[in-house]
C-alpha cells in the first residue's frame, strides 16, 4: 500500500556516476590521481532544482581501482573523488535543499586490491580470510597465475566473489552501511547485482537498515525474473524496471505502442504481476546506450519523458540525457567508458532546453498530482502509433494521450463519464484531467 509518509514514493531520481562525471581518471593510482572531483556536484544542485530533482542516486563512490565496482575499501571515499570529509560537505548540500541520496552498495563482488583479497594473495591457506571469498580452490589456478581460483562476477575475475554466508563478510558490509548512515547521513541503497546475492542477506540487511530509519530504502539491480522475487515486505522496496526500459524505446523504433502497453497492462494493470509495487523506472543508465543513441527518430525523446514520469513507480533520469546527449557502448574493457562521460554543468546552458523545459513541466506534474505517483494503471486506447492510458485514485483520474506519428491525431473518448476531445500534433503528448 503507497502512502506519503515514504520519501521514495514521492521521489524524482536522479543518477551520477560520480567517476565519469568529474573527469576522473579512468584508473586509481593513489596520490598521483587523488582529486576532489566530488565537489563538483554542488555546483550541479539549482540545475537539479530546476528539473524538480528530489533524490540523487550516486553510482559508485567508495575507494576502487578502476569502475567503482572493483571494491577496495568500503570505508574510504575514491582518492579520485576527494576525501570523507569532501562527500560529507556534498551531501550536506544536497539534504540542505531537501535532496535525497541514494548510494551503490555494491556487496556482491569486491576488486583484487581490497585488503582481505591481498592477505590471501599473500598468505594463502595462511590467510584468517581465506573463507570471505566464494569458492576459493588452492589446488587450482586462474588467469592472474595466482596459484588459486576463486569465484567471479560473470567471469570476469577483476571482480572476486565475497562469500556472504561469512558472518565476518556480513558484519564488515552492515558496518561499513551503519558508517554511511552515520556520517553521511544517506537515505537507501542500490544493491548492484541483486540477482547474484543470497536473499537472506537482503533480509539481513533490510532489518538492519529499517531499524535504524523505518523510511531507508532499499533498490535492487535486477534484469530478468519476477520482480516480486527481490522487492518484497522481507527484502526490497523496489527493483529496476528493466522490462519497461526495453518497451519504451522499442515501442517507439518499431511505432508500436501495443508493445509498452502490453508491458504496462501487464506489470500495473488490474491484477497485473506488480500492481501495488513502486518499480525504479528509467530510460538509460550507466550500462545501457543513452537513449537519444537509442531512438531511431530523435523527435519521439519528448513522448519518452512523458511515458517515463507518468507510468507507475518513480521516474530516474541518468545525468547528461536531459540535454539528449549521445553514448553508445564501445567494444572491450572500456566499453562503458562512452556511457560515463565528463560534463561540466558550466558547459551546458542553453543546450536543449525545449527538453530541460518537458522534464521540468512533467516533475511539476508528477509532484502535484497524486494520481501519477500512487493511481492505478488502464490501457483506454491502444492503436499502432497512438496510445492513451489513465492513472486512476478514487475519483481523480489522469489521461496521457500518445502521438508518434508524424501527423496529428485526433480523436473523442469517454472515460469515468467525461467526453474528452484530444488534438495531438506530430510526437506530440499530453496529459488530461
Amino acid at each position: 500500500m503507497h502512502t506519503d509518509n515514504f520519501w521514495y514514493e514521492n521521489a524524482v531520481f536522479y543518477h551520477i556516476y560520480p567517476l565519469g562525471l568529474t573527469g576522473a581518471p579512468l584508473t586509481n593510482e593513489g596520490a598521483s590521481t587523488a582529486g576532489n572531483g566530488i565537489l563538483q556536484v554542488i555546483d550541479w544542485i539549482p540545475h537539479l532544482q530546476k528539473l524538480g530533482i528530489t533524490a540523487v542516486y550516486f553510482g559508485p563512490v567508495w575507494e576502487s581501482g578502476t569502475h567503482g565496482y572493483d571494491t577496495h575499501d568500503y570505508y574510504k571515499l575514491d582518492s579520485r573523488l576527494g576525501t570523507n570529509e569532501d562527500f560529507k560537505v556534498v551531501c550536506d548540500a544536497l539534504h540542505n535543499v531537501g535532496i535525497r541520496i541514494v548510494l551503490d552498495g555494491v556487496f556482491n563482488h569486491v576488486g583484487r586490491g581490497f585488503f582481505a583479497f591481498l592477505d590471501v594473495l599473500e598468505n594463502r591457506e595462511s590467510s584468517p580470510y581465506k573463507d570471505w571469498f566464494a569458492g576459493v580452490n588452492f589446488g587450482w589456478n586462474n588467469s592472474y597465475n595466482d596459484g588459486f581460483s576463486y569465484e567471479s562476477w560473470s567471469g570476469c575475475e577483476e571482480l572476486v566473489k565475497l562469500n556472504l554466508y561469512n558472518q565476518d563478510v556480513r558484519r564488515h558490509l552492515l558496518d561499513a552501511v551503519a558508517m554511511w548512515m552515520d556520517e553521511f547521513h544517506i537515505d537507501g541503497l542500490r544493491l548492484d547485482a541483486a540477482d547474484c546475492i543470497q536473499k537472506d542477506f537482503f533480509k539481513e540487511l533490510r532489518h538492519f537498515v529499517k531499524s535504524r530509519r523505518s523510511d531507508f530504502w532499499l533498490m535492487g539491480e535486477i534484469i530478468h525474473g519476477n520482480y516480486r522475487d527481490w522487492a518484497n515486505d522481507d527484502m526490497l522496496d523496489s527493483v529496476t524496471n528493466y522490462e519497461c526500459w526495453k518497451g519504451i524505446y522499442s515501442s517507439h523504433n518499431d511505432k508500436n505502442y501495443f508493445e509498452i502497453a502490453h508491458s504496462l497492462n501487464r506489470q500495473f494493470g488490474k491484477g497485473g504481476i506488480y500492481e501495488g509495487l513502486h518499480l525504479y523506472n528509467f530510460v538509460d543508465n550507466h550500462d545501457v546506450n543513452r537513449i537519444y543513441s537509442l531512438l531511431k527518430e530523435k523527435k519521439h525523446l519528448l513522448n519518452v519523458y512523458t511515458m517515463l514520469f507518468t507510468m507507475p513507480g518513480m521516474p530516474s533520469i541518468y545525468y547528461g540525457s536531459e540535454w539528449g546527449i549521445e553514448g553508445e557502448k564501445a567494444a572491450g574493457s572500456g566499453a562503458d567508458v562512452p556511457l560515463r562521460p565528463a560534463i561540466d554543468i558550466r558547459a551546458m546552458e542553453g543546450i536543449n532546453e525545449d527538453l530541460i523545459a518537458h522534464i521540468a513541466e512533467l516533475a511539476r506534474e508528477y509532484h502535484r498530482n497524486k494520481t501519477l505517483r500512487f493511481g492505478e494503471f488502464e490501457n483506454v486506447e491502444i492503436r499502432n502509433q497512438q496510445l492513451i492510458y489513465a492513472r486512476y485514485l478514487d475519483d481523480a483520474y489522469t489521461l496521457v494521450a500518445f502521438n508518434l506519428s508524424e501527423d496529428p491525431w485526433e480523436t473523442t473518448i469517454t472515460y469515468h463519464g467525461d467526453c474528452h476531445k484530444i488534438s495531438l500534433g506530430a510526437y506530440e503528448s499530453t496529459l488530461i484531467h
